[in-house]
């Protein structure tokens, strides 16, 4: 564990962006690493290698993270984005487009400065953007063109396309990262054909046809999420519309693909309603999933997607893996109150639960110790800050500041840190009290740990805030039958009086008629 890489933080305000030292902290208080850089953005490359930082719409920056020193900077004119590759190698830019004949995207060679490839890209667009996709080792490089995908060569881009695969109508790709064996690609619904979703190997040899495919219908936008090992692919596929009216943000289905083609279909969801969130476990044997009407379920399943492990329920949407594969935290963010719930895969049991409100983002530290939320900017204008967790839920660490729009953990290989199980040992089991907790699951139990933080409230039913609103509103203004779990004690004790009220009114009024 001495050889371990210290853990490191990202904080972007206003003026710029700040690297602290992060935890555990010496004096209580973090340091301050790498003082306030001036910035409008910044991304750490995937291996925590090199840090790009966009200065203005025409500087863009490339830190050394070790020696947290500016290494080089470039400048273009009209610069509307920029990217960095998996291992730092490369600097991806997006300038205004003003012709055809301009290449308005630019590869750059981070380390000699150099243009390696260029090409024209007209709009840019959550599925056109980055141009170029790379897969973590970045061995594989390849590009969504019109009705085709085209892939190069990964050591010489000056071969330009070594070779396409044709997709007509292909809208959407996403490369496996470890390894960068199979792209998945998404084909939207067109004259009455369903939309599809199809897996090709990254080999040029064996392209020849799909070796696994998914068709859909009323289907307008997906999201593809592959396992480590490339091996298995997650696809939640949303319709605008839910033709059952049962919610207003239409329905998803979660859908499941084996490039061995041993698995083909929906994974058996054991809750109406949507698909909130998915995640694979750092090993690609199991993925977790929240789903359902509020309020929402969450089960772990294996790769054959047979259910191994019931979460309970309550007003979650947010499933968090930590990078050790050890732990979980199940929590309710956005527009959810923002409780959390800290569990132990190994072991199977619940260690703590707590809350954190305001919540805008959420992830574990590289090392798996630690976990952290943030209230940000723009999303919130208000009480920005950021809270750091134990494993087990207990509060470690809070600051607040004036505006804050970015955190982020310097990414590191979680091989690179010891084992973390000796962490739960203090955590003592479960015991299984079948139907006390509201809201949840029977199987779902409390941890009897003194020293864990203390359970949150049972929660409730979710109700979109409008809906809470018009429901007081309606209480309060025309005695309206508003829910009793969403009444205070003063609330439900001033109801009982004005019905009191109420009723002697009506004696009175029925005895003066007679």
């Amino acid at each position: 564990m001495n050889n371990s890489p210290l853990l490191e933080i990202l904080f972007r305000e206003p003026e710029g962006f700040s690297i602290w030292n992060g935890p555990p902290f010496s004096d209580g208080e973090p340091n301050v690493k790498l003082a306030r850089v001036p910035c409008t953005a910044a991304k750490y490359s995937e291996n925590g290698s090199r840090l790009m930082v966009i200065k203005n719409s025409s500087t863009v920056s490339i830190y050394d993270c070790h020696s947290l020193t500016e290494t080089k900077s470039f400048e273009f004119p009209s610069l509307l984005a920029a990217t960095i590759s998996p291992l730092g190698t490369y600097l991806q830019t997006f300038q205004k487009f003003s012709s055809p004949q301009e290449k308005n995207v630019v590869l750059w060679d981070i380390q000699t400065g150099s243009p390696v490839y260029q090409l024209s890209q007209k709009n840019m667009s959550k599925t056109t953007w980055p141009s170029l996709q790379f897969n973590s080792d970045e061995s594989v490089v390849c590009r969504m063109a019109t009705n085709e995908i085209q892939f190069f060569d990964a050591i010489d881009f000056s071969k330009g396309v070594v070779y396409r695969l044709r997709i007509p109508g292909v809208f959407a790709i996403e490369l496996s990262r470890v390894p960068g064996s199979h792209i998945a690609a998404f084909v939207p619904e067109s004259k009455g054909i369903p939309a599809s979703v199809q897996i090709f190997s990254c080999n040029k040899d064996s392209q020849s046809s799909p070796v696994a495919r998914r068709s859909f219908f009323r289907c307008s936008t997906v999201q593809l999420h592959w396992n480590y090992g490339s091996n298995g692919l997650l696809i939640v596929a949303q319709s605008d519309v839910d033709k059952t009216n049962k919610s207003y943000y239409g329905e998803s289905k979660l859908n499941y693909l084996t490039t061995d083609g041993s698995y083909e279909g929906l994974v058996d969801l054991r809750k109406e309603g949507p698909v909130h969130d998915v995640q694979w476990s750092s090993s690609g044997l199991e993925f977790a999933v929240v789903y359902g009407f509020m309020p929402a379920k969450a089960t772990i399943y294996d790769r054959r997607c047979k259910p191994i492990l019931e979460l309970g329920t309550g007003p979650y949407n947010t499933i968090r893996w930590n990078p050790k594969g050890k732990f979980l935290c199940l929590a309710g963010f956005g527009n959810l109150p923002g409780d959390m719930a800290f569990w132990d895969y190994s072991e199977k049991k619940l260690l703590g639960t707590t809350r954190a409100e305001w919540s805008v983002t959420s992830e574990w530290s590289p090392d798996g110790r630690f976990f952290m939320t943030a209230t940000t900017a723009p999303r919130l204008q208000i009480d920005n800050g950021i809270k750091i967790f134990h494993h087990n839920g207990s509060l470690y660490f809070k600051k607040m500041f004036d505006k804050l729009y970015q955190v982020d953990w310097k990414p590191e290989a979680p091989e690179k840190f010891g084992d973390i199980t000796d962490l739960a040992k203090s955590v003592s089991s479960l015991n299984i009290d079948e139907g006390k907790k509201q809201g949840q699951d029977p199987k779902l139990s409390q941890p009897t740990n003194n020293n864990s933080t203390p359970p949150s409230q049972k929660p409730a039913a979710y109700r979109p805030p409008h809906a809470k609103s018009a429901a007081a509103v309606q209480e309060q203004l025309f005695g309206g039958r508003a829910s009793t779990e969403e009444l205070s004690k003063n609330a439900l004790r001033n109801k009982k009086r004005r019905e009191k009220r109420k009723e002697k009114a009506a004696g009175g009024s029925t005895a003066s008629d007679e």
